[in-house]
């Protein structure tokens, strides 16, 4: 790989120096203020115009030298394609190609470095933004940001949209991938861009755009779904170990596990109550049977996890061995009779939930480049589980014995399953390779590295007096603060947690209430999914075929769903809005479910259940997605991430409403359904209320 990263040399940062945002100065300005006001030499009105007037001044100041960068950019490239037309008439023009190649790289590494000017400032802003409202009290960021952002002379919007340097990136990306591969051959990237080779710079370049842009299409929202946490700007010495790691067979049996496993789990949805029925319990213990699995996951997960930080293979090994034979014993539970059988399979099964995992693989091992396209296909592959396994239990409708093993509809789905994680714990010990352990590496950087030189800089000194000793600091909300006079290394900040505690108390209340809003949806689907053979049964008499047909038509709606989220609604109004409207949509989808007065009849119950399914995976969607913005970039890695905290959130949501499937049902199933609404609509008010709380520290 071709070396395109510099230092960053000391001398020409400081000829920036006047053009970075003055932390400091407005730091001070602010404790002015408090002061002012606290003697009530200033009323608060002066105080709101009179630090928009100071931040205007310094935005304003970004905004023109940023221009003005952009320009220089410009006439460098226009030198450029000038030496690059003579080129094209030389008949030999070897050495002069290679010349022009690192002319244009030159270009795209000071590129940039513009870019990192902006990231730096744009982290100036948010902070001092915040450090003005915690310190007053007032919603300023949000007063701010509304009336500089939306104005049709906006110079906020240039600092976050950066205008322009899209022709710049393109105009370097262009004629590197003319001069790289096809010398003499001059192949437009337009015309063929699959003999393309981007240079290493550009895909430095269109990371940080992609990092500091507020952009969103399909494949980003579904990477955002799977809440696999990405790294502030991608390293490029990082992605090589990415590289080095990566083996896309590896990949696949990551996403086959996931696949095979939320088939696994809804699989019996269908039948669970008639094999409770079969084994002298209850209709309703199928909550109990549904939910077990969910009970083991909790602590599997925690393992799994931590397992991950030493191995891969291993770990998916122990995971086909156990979920073998827990859908083992959860056949064999019929003709043993025995209702203790058949939940010890599904704890087993619960104890074999690999997928933090898969998340942890696609994190560390998949590079960057890949990583988006990897999460969605996590998310897909979850998707098509999920509506497999009730379509599954639509094709056992049958029942003979060999030898003395029955099979049928209750017992196939474990038969079925058990082969499926013999089949593929033999194709993992075939074709999986264990990635080789990551290389630790100096704190400091040899390099221009994308992933890390703003956070570098920043928090070692590199750009002072740049933002005036701003550094990070540790706030009493656990959220990282700027102020001036403590040296926190790099190292420090991006060491992963150890323990749950610490994971905890990195939780800002946004977060806090995100993990809520997550426990409800999950909660309200799995209300949904888990009593809804006893439900239609009650009330509809349908087969265990309709209530297969049903469930699987559930599941398809997911990717349509958030192919239209995140390709057209996401492009079109603010994550946050769409997540409060889609929790009142909750909202609405559980009120209609209640049985009152009125017969029950089908379309009550299937526009009432397709109304909660479809909000909750829109909201699902939205919520991990703000979920990976306002988390701690602590808990990207190591055992206590943050992905393993959503899944234990949403894990505990599901034991919690399987348990409360079994309570109800001791009341009757006549009263069964609105005795399971009622928490329902109670966690849904809470997390709406809670939202509405946090909605404007919601960006």
């Amino acid at each position: 790989m071709v070396a395109f990263g510099k230092k960053l040399k000391e001398s020409q940062i400081q000829e920036w120096q006047g053009y970075y945002i003055n932390y400091k100065l407005l730091k001070k300005k602010v404790n002015r203020y408090a002061q002012q006001l606290e003697i009530g030499a200033q009323d608060h009105h002066y105080v709101l115009k009179d630090f928009s007037r100071m931040l205007d001044s310094q935005i304003e100041k970004i905004v023109l030298f940023l221009l003005e960068q952009q320009g220089q950019l410009a006439n460098r490239l226009c030198d450029l394609r000038e030496q690059h037309d003579v080129i094209l008439q030389l008949s030999n023009g070897g050495s002069k190609i290679c010349e022009l190649q690192e002319a244009y790289r030159g270009v795209g590494h000071d590129l940039l470095r513009l870019l990192f000017f902006v990231e730096m400032n744009a982290i100036g802003l948010r902070k001092i933004l915040k450090k003005f409202d915690k310190r007053f009290g007032y919603r300023f960021t949000n007063y701010y940001v509304k009336t500089r952002a939306n104005h049709p002379y906006s110079q906020l919007r240039q600092v976050f949209r950066h205008v322009g340097i899209g022709a710049v990136v393109g105009a370097i990306s262009r004629n590197l991938a003319d001069l790289q591969d096809h010398q003499g051959n001059y192949v437009s990237i337009y015309d063929q861009p699959a003999l393309s080779h981007p240079d290493p710079i550009v895909h430095s370049i269109k990371a940080a755009v992609n990092k500091l842009s507020n952009s969103t299409n399909f494949l980003e929202f579904l990477g955002k779904h799977a809440f696999i946490m990405q790294d502030d700007l991608p390293s490029p010495s990082e992605d090589d170990v990415a590289e080095q790691r990566y083996h896309f067979m590896s990949l696949l049996l990551n996403l086959v596990n996931t696949f095979l496993y939320m088939v696994n789990t809804y699989i019996i949805v269908p039948t669970a109550d008639d094999y409770s029925l079969s084994l002298g319990a209850a209709a309703t213990v199928c909550g109990v049977v549904i939910g077990s699995m969910a009970v083991a996951q909790v602590f599997s997960s925690v393992y799994f996890s931590a397992w991950s930080n030493r191995s891969y293979l291993r770990p998916l090994v122990f995971s086909s061995i156990v979920l073998l034979i827990g859908n083992t014993l959860y056949a064999l539970a019929y003709d043993l009779n025995s209702i203790v059988v058949l939940l010890v399979g599904r704890l087993f099964c619960g104890l074999g939930s690999a997928r933090a995992v898969n998340r942890r693989y696609i994190s560390d091992c998949v590079p960057h480049k890949l990583r988006m396209r990897a999460s969605a296909g996590f998310v897909s592959a979850s998707a098509l589980g999920m509506a497999c396994g009730p379509a599954l239990a639509c094709l056992f409708q049958t029942d003979f014995k060999i030898y003395k093993l029955t099979f049928n509809q209750e017992t196939l789905p474990g038969w079925i399953m058990a082969i499926s994680w013999l089949v593929y714990l033999l194709w993992l010990s075939i074709s999986f390779r264990e990635p080789p352990q990551e290389i630790k590496r100096d704190i400091i950087p040899q390099e221009v590295r994308a992933g890390t030189v703003v956070n570098y800089a920043v928090e070692n000194g590199i750009t002072q007096p740049l933002l005036l000793n701003m550094e990070p600091k540790q706030g009493e909300n656990g959220d990282q603060e700027y102020d001036d006079g403590e040296d926190e290394s790099c190292e420090k900040t991006r060491k992963p947690v150890t323990s749950i505690v610490s994971a905890y108390r990195l939780l800002t209340p946004s977060v806090k209430v995100q993990l809520l809003v997550y426990f409800m949806l999950k909660y309200a689907m799995e209300i949904l999914l888990a009593e809804a053979s006893v439900i239609t049964a009650y009330y509809f008499i349908w087969s265990t075929n309709s209530v297969a047909i049903f469930l699987a038509c559930l599941g398809l709606t997911v990717l349509p769903v958030n192919i239209i989220v995140g390709t057209y609604i996401s492009n079109m109004f603010e994550e946050r809005q769409v997540l409060l409207a889609s929790e009142i949509m909750v909202l609405i989808g559980i009120l209609l479910s209640f049985h009152i007065g009125i017969p029950y009849s089908v379309p009550q119950y299937v526009g009432s259940a397709l109304i909660t399914f479809v909000s909750a995976e829109v909201l699902e969607g939205v919520n991990l997605s703000l979920l990976s913005r306002v988390m701690s970039s602590r808990l990207s890695r190591g055992t206590y991430n943050g992905g393993l905290l959503s899944t234990e959130a949403g894990t505990l949501a599901r034991v919690i409403a399987d348990g409360t499937i079994t309570l109800s049902g001791y009341f009757g199933v006549a009263k069964l359904l609105n005795a399971t609404l009622v928490p329902s609509l109670f966690i849904c008010i809470s997390s709406i209320i809670a939202t509405c709380f946090t909605y404007n520290s919601l960006y």
